[in-house]
C-alpha cells in the first residue's frame, strides 16, 4: 500500500487529482494543536509537496479524535472541498464506526444527548435537556457480535459533536474499550477501539458515488470478532 513517507507514515487508501483518503493511525492528530506533536494535515502537506509544489492547497473535510484511528478525507484542491465540505453540511457523506465496548448495551438503539465542550479542559459532557448549554448530538447503532465481555457495534452519527461517539456511549453505560478519558478502570496503554471503517460519498468531480471500507488492526481486541475478519 502507498504510504505518505513521513515520520510517521499514514497509509493511503486512494489518491487521484482531487481527493486523499488515508488510514489514520491512532495517536495522530488531526491538525495541529498546541502540543506541538505530528498531525495529518501537516505530514499529508509535506507528502504533496513532493510531487506538486511547495505549498500545495490541502482542504481537512473532517476530523477524528487522535486516539480514532480510520478513514479521514482530504480535499486536494479548492472546488473539491467546497464540494465535500457542503455534502457533511447536508448530511450525505455517510460514515460508518465499529467500536468495541465493555458493559451491556442493547442489540440496537438510538442515542440522543445535549454535549457541553470545555474548551480548557477538552473534556465533553452530557447536560440536562432543559439547561441552555450544550448542543443535541444523536447517534444510532447495532450490535454486531459478542465476544465474552465485549461487544462490537457499528456506530452512524447523525450529528458530528466533538467526542460524541466516545461520551454517549460512556454515558450509557457501554464504554470504549481503551478510552482513558471517558472509560473506567482502563489500564494504560491501550489504543482505543474506535475506528472509522467505511465512507460513501459523491465525488466532488464526477458525482459518481464513491465507497470505501477498511478492515480492523489484526490486534486485540478486534480479533475477538469474526465478523472483523471476514
Amino acid at each position: 500500500m502507498k504510504q505518505t513517507q513521513t515520520d510517521p507514515n499514514i497509509p493511503i487508501i486512494y489518491e487521484d487529482e482531487h481527493l486523499l483518503l488515508i488510514n489514520k493511525p491512532a495517536g495522530l492528530l488531526s491538525q495541529e494543536d498546541h502540543t506541538g506533536d505530528a498531525d495529518v494535515f501537516t505530514l499529508c502537506k509535506q507528502y504533496l509537496s513532493r510531487s506538486q509544489n511547495n505549498n500545495p492547497f490541502l482542504g481537512l473535510i473532517h476530523r477524528l479524535d487522535r486516539p480514532v484511528s480510520g478513514l479521514m478525507l482530504l480535499a486536494k484542491n479548492r472546488n473539491a472541498a467546497e464540494n465535500l465540505s457542503k455534502q457533511i453540511r447536508d448530511r450525505t457523506i455517510q460514515k460508518t464506526y465499529w467500536a468495541v465496548t465493555t458493559g451491556s448495551p442493547p442489540p440496537n438503539g438510538v442515542l440522543a444527548h445535549r454535549l457541553y465542550k470545555d474548551r480548557e479542559t477538552n473534556v465533553v459532557e452530557v447536560v440536562t435537556g432543559n439547561q441552555q448549554k450544550g448542543k443535541r448530538a444523536e447517534l444510532s447503532f447495532a450490535k454486531l457480535e459478542k465476544s465474552d465481555d465485549l461487544h462490537l457495534l457499528s456506530v452512524h452519527l447523525q450529528t458530528g459533536r466533538p467526542h460524541q461517539i466516545r461520551v454517549q456511549l460512556a454515558h450509557e453505560g457501554f464504554p470504549i474499550w481503551g478510552d482513558y478519558k471517558y472509560g473506567q478502570n482502563q489500564p494504560d496503554g491501550r489504543t482505543m477501539a474506535l475506528r472509522a471503517v467505511e465512507i460513501v460519498f459523491r465525488h466532488p468531480q464526477t458525482s459518481q458515488h464513491v465507497h470505501f471500507e477498511l478492515a480492523p488492526p489484526s490486534k486485540h481486541p478486534w480479533t475477538q470478532f469474526s465478523i472483523a475478519h471476514q
